[in-house]
């Protein structure tokens, strides 16, 4: 029987990945060896591999490898590496992505004028390492597990003057669960300064997400497994209640999936390209048609 497919409304790239994603390619029709990117350039092992065709291999060490080209991926990377990568007198092409690079100058800029820094976001993400990077030594990261804080978490000891910046893929409302909390303890700080570090495609994605889910019997979240922000489109679903899968193709697709379900939900982590979201769509209306 013939099913009813909805497209969360711009699922799929954002405008730093695709940015980064440009780059690469650009660089691969450019440079025909001694290419590589400090890291996956993103999160789509699909995108990588394709990349590695063309000549643009992830490393993690960069003194084991003759490197002539060397590409920062969109996540950007720490200061400290930054600097040991100029040493190697390699040219150097940056692509990470510009919401990023602004929280990395406001950090830096935040703990040169004085401020304890605090990042709202995952301790472990390579985003989050390159923020802290440039945010001091006092600087303090807040993060749960999969991002989700609990309520009676303690906020560690902070400095009278503190700076608050966001992971720019931090879900709004998380952000606002922690500032809040040290706005409410407003009397033990002199100042505090807030920005805002998120990205907005993100933020109106997981809106959109958040409202397909209401309305379907099941939803398909593409994008790459070791991907942060399709693991929280991923969550999201599951926590409003609809059968959710997490793939990265269109082949992990299983007929048996849509046997109950007659309106299905598509959405796409900021790393996925629209060639592996037009498989996806392909495949459900060959099980579904």
């Amino acid at each position: 029987m013939k099913k009813n497919i909805v497209l969360v409304e711009g699922a799929g790239f954002c405008f730093g990945v695709k940015r980064a994603i440009d780059i690469a390619f650009d660089v691969a029709q450019k440079h025909k060896d001694n290419v590589f990117t400090l890291g996956p350039i993103i999160h789509n092992p699909q995108v990588v591999e394709k990349l590695k065709d063309l000549g643009v291999h992830p490393i993690d060490d960069i003194s084991q490898e003759k490197i002539k080209t060397l590409i920062i991926r969109a996540h950007g990377i720490p200061k400290e590496k930054f600097n040991e990568i100029k040493k190697l007198g390699c040219e150097i092409i940056d692509a990470t992505c510009p919401f990023v690079k602004k929280a990395q100058n406001l950090a830096e800029k935040l703990a040169s004028e004085g401020y304890q820094v605090l990042i709202i976001g995952d301790k472990k993400h390579p985003e989050v390492k390159g923020i802290l990077s440039y945010a001091g030594e006092k600087a303090v990261v807040i993060e749960k597990e999969n991002n989700q804080f609990d309520k009676d978490e303690k906020i560690p000891s902070l400095d009278k003057k503190i700076g608050i910046i966001q992971q720019t893929t931090q879900p709004l409302h998380k952000a606002k669960e922690i500032m809040n909390r040290i706005i409410n303890s407003l009397s033990e700080f002199e100042e505090i300064r807030i920005f805002n570090t998120l990205c907005n495609f993100t933020s109106k994605r997981l809106e959109e997400t958040k409202k397909v889910a209401k309305e379907v019997e099941l939803m398909l979240v593409v994008g790459g497994k070791n991907s942060a922000n399709t693991t929280q489109l991923a969550n999201l679903c599951k926590e409003i209640g609809v059968k959710t899968y997490h793939i990265e193709d269109a082949q992990e697709i299983k007929i048996e999936w849509f046997s109950s379900a007659k309106k299905i939900g598509v959405t796409a982590g900021a790393s996925t390209p629209q060639w592996i979201i037009d498989e996806v769509i392909d495949r459900i209306k060959k099980f579904t048609n």
